[in-house]
């Protein structure tokens, strides 16, 4: 099940969402080199989060292989940045794009209600929170965590609370079978989530998607939306929108 896009219009114009899309998009050219090796692999090192050496539970020197012959090593110097740095970085063209695509369908939403000033300490909280998820599940690891994902599952968490009826057009495909559906929020995010807990229960582990990092980031949105969300914008935002303001949740 693949989001095409939702029935959702916003009221004000969206400019820190497409800001943070052109940044990874920009991050992914000219810093990771539209995934060219080496430049990929350096720049996962150096601006991705591994646990272990964030924690100080590897001994610098610790040697970590990734493939044809090549291992980096760890220094014992924590990168404090890392769990924000990690959040625009990413590792490789799907991933890019599967994460862009998400932010760009329900991240506009999320700003209209919270405004582009509270967006941005929403985003970044979400991504710390998510990346501490994944460190406590698994504080020792030594693989780099990158990507936007976790932040974008707080977007994720914060339009299931907010926008729990609007329209989902989902691209349905099962083998040779394709179709398309459309479901409410709730319907495709709860799906969503509940893919995330599977893979976070019943994963080794070694299939390179940090689940937990999504799970944690899912919770952080729908609890910094309530703290971050006045009532007076939400309510002028239902205002505005005039028949569909049935999707807006009150509380």
């Amino acid at each position: 099940m693949i989001p095409i896009k939702d029935e959702n219009p916003t009221y004000y114009r969206s400019i820190v969402t497409y800001i943070i899309i052109i940044m990874n998009v920009l991050i992914w050219i000219f810093i990771q080199k539209l995934g060219t090796h080496p430049d990929l692999l350096n720049s996962i090192i150096q601006y991705g989060l591994i646990p272990g050496d964030l924690l100080g539970l590897v001994k610098p020197g610790t040697q970590v292989p990734v493939g044809d012959g090549l291992a980096y090593v760890l220094d014992g110097k924590p990168n404090w940045l890392t769990p924000v740095t990690s959040m625009f970085m990413h590792g490789g063209w799907l991933h890019l794009i599967g994460n862009m695509w998400f932010l760009g369908i329900f991240g506009d939403n999320v700003e209209d209600i919270l405004g582009p000033v509270k967006f941005i300490i929403f985003y970044i909280l979400c991504g710390i929170c998510a990346a501490a998820a994944q460190i406590a599940a698994d504080p020792s690891s030594q693989i780099p965590m990158v990507g936007a994902s976790g932040a974008i599952g707080g977007v994720m968490g914060a339009y299931a609370v907010m926008f729990p009826r609007a329209p989902v057009h989902m691209l349905i495909i099962f083998g040779f079978f394709i179709t398309r559906i459309i479901v409410p929020a709730f319907f495709m995010l709860g799906y969503w989530f509940i893919l995330q807990l599977i893979g976070g229960f019943f994963s080794s582990g070694m299939g390179g998607v940090a689940f937990w990092a999504h799970i944690g980031g899912f919770f952080s949105g729908i609890l910094l939306i309530k703290l971050l969300c006045t009532a007076k914008r939400a309510e002028e935002c239902r205002l505005r929108r005039g028949t569909t303001n049935r999707m807006i949740s009150r509380y």
